[in-house]
């Protein structure tokens, strides 16, 4: 028998979690703050029932999904009334004691990846990370989490949130780093796109070899001059990251200069 959901969230989260247990799942309700959004999601995945009324939700689930933004999640486990099923949020920095006192069965299922809309993403091949409360929890949160994804991990809060740290930097940063490039690139009216070749290889590399074996560029050959013509191209913040993240390379590759 399918595993009924409800799930509490439209955005990109949601989105991507509807999508991927549609097929295997009994999508039984979808909640929003926004009724039409909740509708539409509903409609995608052929929901039977939308509603923008946390006191509304079905109350005979047996995993009730919070993808909501993370100052929002205390918001509703407090405002909801349903106390059956198990109830899980789907953030990597919010620990699991957010349920405590106010469910009996809990859990955390963290998806590692980064979510859009315009950009559908193979499920099955995210990290699902997941804590639970309790034995019933676990075996319940585990069946769930294995229909979404081939890569299913026990992580306590403490855990998680090193990951999401991790991922802060892996993710977050790289793609602020390529939109300063981008902005470099603007001012000689130069396209992003000449970078996806090089961008594309360095992501490539990975796969064969460590981040530290496969760093190249001046400051991994402590080229001083070839770093301070390029820190001379650059003012404010731009100037200051970039001798920041030079000295950090140097300091990993060449710990004694």
């Amino acid at each position: 028998m399918k595993q009924r959901v409800v799930l509490i969230g439209s955005g990109n989260v949601a989105t991507a979690v509807a999508l991927a247990a549609a097929p295997k799942c009994d999508i039984v309700q979808i909640y929003s703050r926004t009724l039409t959004h909740a509708q539409q999601l509903a409609q995608r995945v052929n929901c039977p029932s939308a509603t923008d009324q946390l006191q509304q939700l079905v109350a005979d689930a047996d995993i009730y999904v919070i993808a909501v933004a993370d100052d929002a999640i205390e918001q509703v486990i407090s405002q909801s009334q349903c106390k059956s099923g198990v109830w899980l949020h789907t953030s990597g920095s919010k620990p699991i004691e957010l349920f405590k006192g106010n469910r009996r069965h809990y859990g955390v299922m963290w998806p590692m990846q980064s979510f859009s809309k315009q950009l559908e993403v193979d499920f099955s091949e995210v990290p699902l990370f997941i804590e639970a409360s309790s034995a019933t929890a676990m075996k319940a949160l585990q069946r769930f989490a294995s229909t979404l994804s081939h890569t299913v991990m026990e992580a306590d809060s403490k855990r998680r949130a090193r990951l999401h740290l991790a991922s802060v930097f892996a993710c977050n940063f790289s793609n602020h780093m390529w939109t300063l490039a981008s902005e470099v690139l603007e001012e000689e009216h130069l396209p992003f796109d000449v970078l996806k070749p090089l961008i594309r290889t360095t992501v490539e590399k990975l796969q064969h070899l460590s981040p530290a074996d496969s760093q190249t560029g001046p400051a991994a050959r402590a080229d001083h001059k070839v770093m301070e013509r390029q820190a001379s191209m650059l003012t404010g913040d731009k100037q200051a990251i970039y001798r920041l993240i030079s000295q950090s390379i140097m300091d990993h590759h060449h710990p004694d200069k």
